[in-house]
């Protein structure tokens, strides 16, 4: 089956996403749309550590190439940073229970990747072109509290200001986390997200791990990147 993709331009074409619908957290942005389906390509073999975590290796392996499904104006915060701030059509609440569990299931898998990866790389990172940058620990803190600060109020969860950084709040948080996400999608949670749905969360989710995992990879001073 071929790999189901969107493109997401920016309000004003600065910066192009690619993504896909199946795959949460298989995501790339650059300056042109073929650009962005470029780099998503070359992802695909980043991607399969995620699937193999989730038990669904041979589901991706047996992917075919990417297909466009659907070409969307995304936010200005799509030409801002280049990553996808809005759902696709596809993406609407509330989700089946198949697909529900699924994404969970890739959720965990980010995390579990995301913490291997910090537990393996430098603490200093490699410097960006202007010697700049975050090293390892302010990465690891970063997506954390986005995730339990930011994210998990989208589904009702309010969390303690820096509670996940705490011994086993880690822990308990990605619980809430998943429990909140499946109260939503119950219909349990009264406040509604206006702009965003479930599937995209779960997405964005996924994907802001990935990334900031990815960061750490190509910044390691223990292998050279």
């Amino acid at each position: 089956m071929p790999v189901r993709t969107v493109v997401e331009r920016g309000t004003h074409a600065k910066r192009f996403v690619a993504f896909s619908v199946d795959w949460p957290g298989w995501s790339r942005g650059a300056r042109s749309p073929e650009l962005a389906l470029a780099t998503l390509e070359a992802y695909r073999a980043r991607y399969r550590p995620v699937a193999d975590l989730a038990g669904m290796e041979a589901d991706f392996d047996a992917s075919g190439p990417l297909e466009v499904v659907e070409d969307r104006v995304g936010t200005g915060s799509t030409d801002f940073w280049g990553i996808s701030f809005s759902p696709c059509s596809l993406e609407q609440d509330p989700m089946d229970e198949a697909q529900l569990e699924r994404g969970i299931a890739l959720l965990r898998a980010c995390w579990a990747f995301f913490d291997g990866v910090a537990a393996r790389v430098s603490p200093e990172m490699r410097p960006g072109p202007r010697g700049g940058g975050r090293d390892r620990d302010q990465i690891v803190s970063h997506a954390i509290r986005t995730e339990s600060e930011l994210f998990a109020r989208r589904v009702g969860l309010r969390w303690p200001e820096g509670a996940a950084l705490a011994p086993d709040g880690l822990r308990q948080h990605r619980e809430a986390y998943l429990a909140a996400i499946r109260a939503y999608n119950a219909g349990d949670v009264r406040r509604r997200m206006r702009t965003w749905t479930l599937p995209f969360l779960v997405r964005h989710s996924c994907f802001h791990m990935l990334d900031h995992a990815w960061e750490m990879e190509d910044k390691d001073l223990s292998t050279g990147g």
